[in-house]
Protein backbone atom coordinates (compact mmCIF):
# COMPACT_ATOMS: atom_id res chain seq x y z
CA UNK A 1 0.00 0.00 0.00
CA UNK A 2 1.25 3.59 -0.59
CA UNK A 3 -1.04 4.75 2.20
CA UNK A 4 -3.37 6.93 0.02
CA UNK A 5 -6.47 5.54 1.41
CA UNK A 6 -5.19 5.86 5.29
CA UNK A 7 -8.09 7.24 7.29
CA UNK A 8 -7.30 10.90 9.31
CA UNK A 9 -6.47 8.66 12.18
CA UNK A 10 -3.98 6.20 10.87
CA UNK A 11 -2.32 9.60 9.37
CA UNK A 12 -2.22 10.98 12.72
CA UNK A 13 -0.55 8.13 14.56
CA UNK A 14 1.60 7.82 11.40
CA UNK A 15 3.02 11.34 11.83
CA UNK A 16 3.73 11.19 15.47
CA UNK A 17 5.25 7.98 14.95
CA UNK A 18 7.60 9.52 12.49
CA UNK A 19 8.42 12.88 14.28
CA UNK A 20 9.48 10.62 17.34
CA UNK A 21 11.57 8.57 15.51
CA UNK A 22 13.31 11.79 14.03
CA UNK A 23 14.09 12.82 17.44
CA UNK A 24 15.77 9.57 18.20
CA UNK A 25 19.02 10.11 16.06
CA UNK A 26 20.34 12.29 14.28
CA UNK A 27 19.42 10.53 10.41
CA UNK A 28 17.44 8.28 8.96
CA UNK A 29 17.34 7.28 5.65
CA UNK A 30 13.64 7.32 3.37
CA UNK A 31 14.21 2.83 3.27
CA UNK A 32 15.06 2.89 7.00
CA UNK A 33 11.45 5.15 8.22
CA UNK A 34 9.40 3.04 5.23
CA UNK A 35 10.26 0.05 7.46
CA UNK A 36 9.69 1.08 10.43
CA UNK A 37 6.67 2.72 9.57
CA UNK A 38 5.06 -0.02 7.59
CA UNK A 39 4.54 1.78 4.48
CA UNK A 40 6.01 2.79 1.49
CA UNK A 41 8.77 5.65 0.92
CA UNK A 42 6.84 7.50 -1.35
CA UNK A 43 4.55 7.94 1.77
CA UNK A 44 7.31 8.62 4.29
CA UNK A 45 8.12 11.83 1.18
CA UNK A 46 4.31 12.55 1.73
CA UNK A 47 4.34 12.81 5.80
CA UNK A 48 8.10 14.37 5.83
CA UNK A 49 6.20 17.27 3.67
CA UNK A 50 3.19 17.65 5.80
CA UNK A 51 5.89 18.10 8.58
CA UNK A 52 7.25 20.29 6.94
CA UNK A 53 3.81 21.95 6.47
CA UNK A 54 3.21 21.95 10.28
CA UNK A 55 6.02 23.93 10.76
CA UNK A 56 8.96 21.66 11.51
CA UNK A 57 12.45 22.04 9.56
CA UNK A 58 13.15 18.18 8.20
CA UNK A 59 16.49 18.54 6.39
CA UNK A 60 17.19 15.94 3.18
CA UNK A 61 20.37 14.92 2.21
CA UNK A 62 21.66 13.02 -0.87
CA UNK A 63 24.18 10.51 -1.56
CA UNK A 64 26.25 8.44 0.88
CA UNK A 65 25.21 9.42 4.20
CA UNK A 66 22.87 11.17 3.44
CA UNK A 67 19.01 10.97 4.79
CA UNK A 68 16.51 13.04 6.52
CA UNK A 69 16.99 14.57 9.93
CA UNK A 70 15.22 17.79 11.92
CA UNK A 71 16.44 21.00 11.21
CA UNK A 72 18.77 22.72 14.31
CA UNK A 73 16.13 24.86 16.83
CA UNK A 74 13.45 21.65 16.84
CA UNK A 75 14.09 21.17 20.75
CA UNK A 76 11.78 22.83 22.92
CA UNK A 77 11.58 22.36 26.62
CA UNK A 78 8.93 20.08 28.64
CA UNK A 79 5.21 21.56 28.88
CA UNK A 80 4.79 21.96 32.64
CA UNK A 81 1.26 20.26 32.55
CA UNK A 82 0.28 17.05 34.65
CA UNK A 83 -0.76 13.97 33.88
CA UNK A 84 -4.34 14.54 33.91
CA UNK A 85 -4.13 17.79 31.80
CA UNK A 86 -2.07 16.35 29.32
CA UNK A 87 -4.12 13.23 28.78
CA UNK A 88 -7.95 15.68 28.58
CA UNK A 89 -5.61 17.64 25.93
CA UNK A 90 -4.09 14.92 24.37
CA UNK A 91 -8.02 13.11 24.25
CA UNK A 92 -9.37 16.18 22.60
CA UNK A 93 -7.18 16.86 20.15
CA UNK A 94 -6.92 13.23 19.15
CA UNK A 95 -10.81 13.71 18.57
CA UNK A 96 -10.55 17.02 16.44
CA UNK A 97 -7.69 15.54 14.41
CA UNK A 98 -9.95 13.40 13.24
CA UNK A 99 -13.09 15.47 12.65
CA UNK A 100 -13.68 15.72 8.73
CA UNK A 101 -16.72 17.32 9.34
CA UNK A 102 -15.50 20.23 11.16
CA UNK A 103 -12.79 21.39 9.04
CA UNK A 104 -10.68 21.29 12.01
CA UNK A 105 -8.50 18.02 11.35
CA UNK A 106 -5.22 20.35 10.40
CA UNK A 107 -5.62 22.81 13.30
CA UNK A 108 -5.76 19.62 15.93
CA UNK A 109 -3.01 17.72 13.83
CA UNK A 110 -0.72 20.82 14.22
CA UNK A 111 -1.56 21.12 17.84
CA UNK A 112 -1.18 17.60 18.54
CA UNK A 113 2.04 17.61 16.93
CA UNK A 114 3.31 20.40 19.06
CA UNK A 115 2.25 18.61 22.20
CA UNK A 116 4.02 15.83 21.09
CA UNK A 117 7.60 17.50 21.53
CA UNK A 118 7.12 19.24 24.34
CA UNK A 119 5.79 16.92 26.45
CA UNK A 120 7.96 15.16 29.28
CA UNK A 121 9.26 11.63 27.44
CA UNK A 122 7.26 9.99 29.97
CA UNK A 123 3.80 11.41 29.13
CA UNK A 124 4.58 11.29 25.15
CA UNK A 125 4.58 7.49 25.21
CA UNK A 126 0.65 7.98 26.65
CA UNK A 127 -0.46 10.43 24.11
CA UNK A 128 1.09 7.97 21.51
CA UNK A 129 -0.92 5.09 23.11
CA UNK A 130 -4.12 7.73 23.04
CA UNK A 131 -3.28 8.32 19.09
CA UNK A 132 -3.58 4.54 17.91
CA UNK A 133 -6.93 3.58 20.42
CA UNK A 134 -8.93 6.97 19.52
CA UNK A 135 -11.34 6.88 16.80
CA UNK A 136 -14.54 9.52 15.95
CA UNK A 137 -17.65 10.57 14.31
CA UNK A 138 -19.13 13.60 16.04
CA UNK A 139 -18.44 16.33 18.33
CA UNK A 140 -19.87 16.93 22.07
CA UNK A 141 -20.26 14.12 24.49
CA UNK A 142 -21.05 12.94 27.73
CA UNK A 143 -17.85 13.27 29.87
CA UNK A 144 -16.11 10.32 30.92
CA UNK A 145 -12.87 10.01 33.56
CA UNK A 146 -10.36 10.51 31.53
CA UNK A 147 -8.64 7.74 33.60
CA UNK A 148 -10.72 5.22 32.27
CA UNK A 149 -9.67 6.23 28.82
CA UNK A 150 -6.17 6.04 29.06
CA UNK A 151 -6.53 2.88 30.98
CA UNK A 152 -8.75 1.51 27.98
CA UNK A 153 -6.31 2.90 25.60
CA UNK A 154 -3.14 1.34 27.10
CA UNK A 155 -5.04 -2.23 26.84
CA UNK A 156 -5.75 -1.83 23.32
CA UNK A 157 -2.26 -0.84 22.60
CA UNK A 158 -0.91 -3.51 24.30
CA UNK A 159 -3.62 -5.83 23.59
CA UNK A 160 -4.48 -7.18 26.92
CA UNK A 161 -7.43 -8.25 28.26
CA UNK A 162 -9.44 -5.48 30.46
CA UNK A 163 -12.24 -5.77 33.12
CA UNK A 164 -14.90 -3.63 34.03
CA UNK A 165 -18.39 -3.63 35.55
CA UNK A 166 -21.32 -3.33 33.16
CA UNK A 167 -25.18 -3.02 33.87
CA UNK A 168 -27.13 -5.83 33.00
CA UNK A 169 -30.96 -6.42 33.63
CA UNK A 170 -30.33 -4.39 36.62
CA UNK A 171 -27.36 -6.39 38.00
CA UNK A 172 -23.71 -4.89 37.64
CA UNK A 173 -21.96 -7.81 36.12
CA UNK A 174 -17.96 -7.97 35.56
CA UNK A 175 -16.91 -8.06 32.12
CA UNK A 176 -14.06 -9.72 30.48
CA UNK A 177 -13.04 -8.17 27.23
CA UNK A 178 -10.18 -8.25 24.56
CA UNK A 179 -10.58 -4.23 23.98
CA UNK A 180 -10.23 -3.26 20.54
CA UNK A 181 -10.57 0.68 19.55
CA UNK A 182 -11.97 3.40 21.69
CA UNK A 183 -14.82 5.34 19.80
CA UNK A 184 -15.87 8.91 20.12
CA UNK A 185 -19.59 9.49 18.90
CA UNK A 186 -21.38 13.28 18.93
CA UNK A 187 -22.80 12.00 21.92
CA UNK A 188 -20.39 9.27 24.03
CA UNK A 189 -17.67 7.55 23.83
CA UNK A 190 -17.92 3.76 23.23
CA UNK A 191 -15.36 0.58 23.53
CA UNK A 192 -15.12 -1.92 20.57
CA UNK A 193 -14.05 -5.33 22.11
CA UNK A 194 -14.20 -8.94 22.06
CA UNK A 195 -16.72 -10.08 24.62
CA UNK A 196 -14.94 -13.22 26.01
CA UNK A 197 -17.98 -14.36 28.23
CA UNK A 198 -20.30 -14.09 25.06
CA UNK A 199 -17.81 -14.72 22.36
CA UNK A 200 -18.61 -12.33 20.05
CA UNK A 201 -17.93 -8.07 19.07
CA UNK A 202 -19.98 -5.91 21.75
CA UNK A 203 -19.71 -2.22 22.21
CA UNK A 204 -19.91 -0.67 25.51
CA UNK A 205 -20.50 2.97 26.91
CA UNK A 206 -17.70 4.05 28.87
CA UNK A 207 -19.58 6.26 31.15
CA UNK A 208 -21.48 3.26 31.91
CA UNK A 209 -18.11 1.48 33.20
CA UNK A 210 -17.27 0.65 36.91
CA UNK A 211 -14.39 -0.49 38.23
CA UNK A 212 -12.13 -0.69 34.96
CA UNK A 213 -9.03 -2.37 34.74
CA UNK A 214 -6.33 -3.84 32.42
CA UNK A 215 -5.12 -7.02 32.98
CA UNK A 216 -1.30 -8.24 32.36
CA UNK A 217 -2.77 -11.28 29.97
CA UNK A 218 -1.94 -10.59 26.34
CA UNK A 219 -4.52 -11.63 23.36
CA UNK A 220 -3.73 -12.61 20.12
CA UNK A 221 -5.80 -9.94 17.77
CA UNK A 222 -8.55 -10.84 15.64
CA UNK A 223 -9.97 -9.84 12.92
CA UNK A 224 -12.06 -6.99 13.67
CA UNK A 225 -14.32 -5.00 11.99
CA UNK A 226 -14.16 -0.91 10.80
CA UNK A 227 -14.48 0.18 14.85
CA UNK A 228 -16.04 3.44 14.16
CA UNK A 229 -18.09 2.21 11.35
CA UNK A 230 -19.74 -0.74 13.52
CA UNK A 231 -20.01 1.60 16.82
CA UNK A 232 -22.02 4.19 14.68
CA UNK A 233 -24.35 1.47 12.54
CA UNK A 234 -25.15 -0.12 16.29
CA UNK A 235 -25.43 3.21 18.30
CA UNK A 236 -27.49 4.43 15.09
CA UNK A 237 -29.42 1.24 14.33
CA UNK A 238 -28.59 -2.25 15.63
CA UNK A 239 -29.72 -1.46 19.42
CA UNK A 240 -33.22 -0.52 18.73
CA UNK A 241 -35.81 -3.03 19.34
CA UNK A 242 -37.42 -1.98 15.64
CA UNK A 243 -35.40 -0.75 13.11
CA UNK A 244 -35.94 0.45 9.30
CA UNK A 245 -34.34 1.03 6.13
CA UNK A 246 -35.42 3.76 3.43
CA UNK A 247 -34.15 4.62 0.49
CA UNK A 248 -33.34 8.28 0.48
CA UNK A 249 -33.67 10.12 -3.28
CA UNK A 250 -31.00 12.87 -2.25
CA UNK A 251 -27.05 12.41 -1.89
CA UNK A 252 -25.65 10.59 1.02
CA UNK A 253 -23.75 14.37 2.04
CA UNK A 254 -27.05 16.04 1.66
CA UNK A 255 -28.76 13.79 3.73
CA UNK A 256 -25.87 12.76 6.26
CA UNK A 257 -25.72 16.62 7.09
CA UNK A 258 -29.34 16.50 8.25
CA UNK A 259 -29.45 13.90 10.80
CA UNK A 260 -27.26 13.05 13.74
CA UNK A 261 -24.30 10.05 13.48
CA UNK A 262 -25.54 8.44 16.66
CA UNK A 263 -29.03 8.88 14.79
CA UNK A 264 -29.03 6.94 11.94
CA UNK A 265 -26.30 5.59 9.18
CA UNK A 266 -26.58 6.70 6.11
CA UNK A 267 -24.88 4.87 3.16
CA UNK A 268 -24.12 5.95 -0.51
CA UNK A 269 -26.49 4.28 -3.37
CA UNK A 270 -25.72 6.35 -6.06
CA UNK A 271 -25.48 10.44 -7.23
CA UNK A 272 -28.77 10.85 -5.73
CA UNK A 273 -29.77 8.59 -3.54
CA UNK A 274 -28.87 7.00 -0.50
CA UNK A 275 -29.74 4.52 2.20
CA UNK A 276 -30.79 5.04 6.05
CA UNK A 277 -31.07 2.93 8.64
CA UNK A 278 -32.10 3.88 11.84
CA UNK A 279 -34.77 2.31 14.90
CA UNK A 280 -36.86 2.93 17.65
CA UNK A 281 -37.15 1.16 21.22
CA UNK A 282 -40.92 1.89 20.73
CA UNK A 283 -42.83 2.07 17.60
CA UNK A 284 -41.06 3.23 13.99
CA UNK A 285 -43.78 6.24 14.16
CA UNK A 286 -41.01 9.05 15.15
CA UNK A 287 -38.66 7.68 12.85
CA UNK A 288 -40.86 7.67 9.79
CA UNK A 289 -41.84 11.44 10.82
CA UNK A 290 -38.30 12.26 10.87
CA UNK A 291 -37.79 10.93 7.26
CA UNK A 292 -40.78 12.83 5.68
CA UNK A 293 -39.54 16.14 7.76
CA UNK A 294 -36.17 15.88 5.34
CA UNK A 295 -37.47 17.18 2.48
CA UNK A 296 -36.71 14.61 0.18
CA UNK A 297 -39.13 12.02 -1.81
CA UNK A 298 -38.21 8.53 0.16
CA UNK A 299 -39.18 5.25 0.03
CA UNK A 300 -39.58 2.09 2.74
CA UNK A 301 -37.09 -0.56 2.60
CA UNK A 302 -37.78 -2.28 5.76
CA UNK A 303 -40.06 -3.86 7.60
CA UNK A 304 -42.84 -4.04 5.02
CA UNK A 305 -45.37 -3.58 7.69
CA UNK A 306 -44.11 -0.19 7.97
CA UNK A 307 -45.75 0.84 4.80
CA UNK A 308 -48.90 0.71 6.24
CA UNK A 309 -47.91 2.84 9.05
CA UNK A 310 -47.02 5.27 6.57
CA UNK A 311 -50.47 4.74 4.67
CA UNK A 312 -52.42 5.52 8.23
CA UNK A 313 -50.09 8.41 9.13
CA UNK A 314 -50.59 9.82 5.36
CA UNK A 315 -54.74 9.16 6.40
CA UNK A 316 -54.41 11.07 9.52
CA UNK A 317 -52.61 14.00 7.94
CA UNK A 318 -54.95 14.03 5.32
CA UNK A 319 -58.06 14.93 7.67
CA UNK A 320 -56.11 16.89 10.10
CA UNK A 321 -55.71 19.39 6.52
CA UNK A 322 -58.86 19.10 4.77
CA UNK A 323 -61.35 22.55 5.62
CA UNK A 324 -64.35 21.87 7.81
CA UNK A 325 -66.32 24.22 9.13
CA UNK A 326 -65.88 25.65 12.82
CA UNK A 327 -67.12 23.48 15.29
CA UNK A 328 -69.99 25.10 18.15
CA UNK A 329 -68.02 27.09 20.49
CA UNK A 330 -64.46 27.40 18.57
CA UNK A 331 -65.45 30.27 16.63
CA UNK A 332 -63.50 33.64 17.03
CA UNK A 333 -64.63 35.41 19.47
Amino acid sequence: MDGTGDSDRGTTERVLTLLGLLQQRRVWTGPELATRLGVTSRTVRRDIERLRTLGYSVDANQGAGGGYRLGSGQDLPPLLLDDAEAIAVTVSLLVGAGDAVTGSGDAALRALTKLDRVLPSRLRHEVRALAGSVESFGGTRTPVDPEVLLTLARACRDEVEAGFGYPSEHLIRRRRVEPYRLVASDRRWYLLSYDLDRDDWRTFRVDRMTDVSARTWRYQPRPAPAAAAYVQEGVASRVYTHRARFLIHAPAATVRAQIPASAAVVRHRGDELCEVRSGADNNLDRVLLHMLLLGHDFEILDPPELAQRCHALAQRLLIAGATISPRPGLEDS
